[in-house]
């Protein structure tokens, strides 16, 4: 069984976005956040919310759905490298 490697974190992403030379301050201040909030998001230490994936869609001409599907493709392999207990599936009672 083939497994899948970690995907890149949308922040990483959002970094190869960024034309040459602007700097994280220019950046945020385009998308009318702070800088802090920004570094935190191309540093990968917070994910793309909602809001930021909307932002992210009008600033670079994308759809919302790009940058929210990349963020959950990155939780769900994160969360499959938890140990999970088993887990029985629910049996349906037939009327």
């Amino acid at each position: 069984m083939s497994r899948m490697h970690n995907p890149a974190h949308p922040g990483e992403v959002l970094r190869e976005w960024l034309p040459e030379g602007m700097t994280v301050t220019h950046a945020a201040e385009e998308l009318h956040i702070s800088r802090v909030s920004l570094s935190k998001v191309l540093n990968g230490k917070v994910g793309i919310t909602a809001q930021m994936a909307i932002r992210l869609s009008q600033w670079l001409g994308t759809t919302p759905d790009v940058w929210m599907g990349m963020q959950s493709q990155w939780d769900l392999w994160q969360a499959k490298q938890l140990p999970t207990p088993k887990i029985k599936p629910l049996e349906r009672l037939s009327v």
